[in-house]
């Protein structure tokens, strides 16, 4: 090549290296040092710190199904629109990593989430309106009317900050309001960096939260024989199937999340744990939800995958009389604390004395079993932990009854 030529190419580069640089120069330090999406992956540049600061979490990422699809740790810390962030190193990162950036790409399950009672009913029957914003409160009344915009719970105040934050929160923050207007946290479920199928499908995650004696899911589901076949199949059944093509030929036996949101050959796929519940379980009396023929064609539509139709008509038939027997007790039990009232032998203010407690124990402990048993398979919860309790304390609160009107009459 002529030297003169070389000299021309050398100059024509060297102008435009010069350009490039004086263009970089002026860009903000933070976007120049950025690294490029493969370099913010679990292999990359935040790997090199947190490979020696958090290794645990590296690992979990790497092995789940957002680094399988090339999502980088920066695709979820990222902020979105109205969250705060702060600078970390050349990131500009989330405060805090919500429902809000997990809503980016799973909007329709955010959505059937937030409808939920797994959503703001969960945080207000713990915290009331505390921390809602008024479209937060408008939204929950909308899909739960009365069991959003309510005060915080009296026997949780009765407890103490220390025992509602650790205790009470440590399981209804599942549907905790955000500050970036978004509500719950996935990750309650899901794990934070594993963001786990496997994990959500698995029982014993549902009773971290769903367990002892006023909601006692996972002692009933481990009892009964769904949960004898988990234990015992469990090698054969494929937990990390995708949700939309999941089939009985992956689980061919069902846990809670079968049940409750799994679209198991071809059905519909929900995070509303609630579209396929028929009863106010949880009530002191049951009565049938807003919708109770549609959840209940719902729900039987799941067992249809496992069982005959009459085998499900007959049981649900069993489940409904358990209710209506529990409910005749409870009613009872609530009639004669009523009556304590009416006569002046009770003050107005509730967990003051030791019949309300008794009485609590009456309908949310040994009520709610025997109701959940019923619905559940779990024979032993029906009646030992269920109706005999009922009975026993039903006994004890006419025994208390008696005594405070006999205190009462000078006797």
């Amino acid at each position: 090549m002529p030297f003169r030529s070389i000299f021309v190419a050398i100059t024509i580069s060297s102008a435009l290296l010069l350009a490039a640089l004086l263009i970089n120069h002026a860009r903000p330090e933070n976007e120049v040092l950025r690294p490029l999406p493969e370099l913010v992956s679990a292999t990359g540049r935040c790997a090199q710190c947190h490979r020696q600061e958090t290794p645990a979490i590296v690992h979990q990422f790497e092995r789940s199904e957002h680094s399988r699809a090339n999502i980088t740790c920066l695709d979820c810390h990222q902020p979105r629109e109205r969250q705060e962030a702060y600078d970390h190193y050349n990131f500009r990162l989330a405060q805090d990593v919500t429902s809000l950036n997990c809503r980016s790409c799973h909007t329709t399950e955010y959505e059937q989430f937030a409808r939920s009672r797994h959503a703001l009913p969960a945080w207000a029957a713990v915290s009331g309106t505390a921390g809602m914003s008024p479209e937060q409160i408008a939204l929950g009344e909308r899909h739960h009317p009365g069991a959003v915009d309510r005060p915080a719970n009296l026997l949780a105040s009765l407890e103490g900050t220390a025992a509602t934050q650790t205790g009470c929160l440590g399981c209804h923050r599942i549907g905790q309001p955000n500050s970036d207007g978004s509500i719950g946290s996935c990750t309650e479920c899901h794990s934070r960096h594993s963001t786990s199928i496997a994990l959500a499908r698995e029982p014993r995650t549902c009773g971290q939260c769903h367990m002892g004696p006023d909601h006692a899911q996972i002692e009933i589901y481990t009892e009964s024989k769904h949960g004898a076949l988990f234990e015992a199949q469990r090698a054969s059944l494929d937990l990390d199937a995708e949700p939309k093509r999941l089939t009985t030929a992956d689980m061919s036996v069902p846990t809670c999340a079968t049940c409750h949101l799994s679209g198991l050959d071809g059905l519909r796929v929900t995070h509303d744990t609630t579209e396929r519940l028929s009863y106010w379980l949880f009530a002191p009396v049951s009565e049938r939800r807003p919708g109770y023929e549609r959840a209940r064609t719902e729900m039987q539509e799941t067992c249809l995958r496992c069982h005959a139709s009459t085998s499900i008509e007959r049981f649900y038939a069993e489940a409904e009389a358990v209710v209506a027997d529990t409910n005749a007790r409870v009613r009872e039990g609530e009639a004669l604390m009523a009556a304590l009232r009416d006569e002046g032998l009770l003050t107005e203010h509730p967990f003051d004395e030791p019949i309300e407690y008794l009485y609590f124990d009456f309908w949310h402990y040994y009520g709610r079993t025997a109701k959940h048993g019923a619905f559940m398979g779990g024979a032993d919860f029906v009646q030992w932990h269920g109706n005999y309790e009922l009975l026993l304390t039903l006994t004890e609160l006419h025994d208390l009854a008696g005594e405070l009107r006999d205190d009462s009459a000078g006797r």
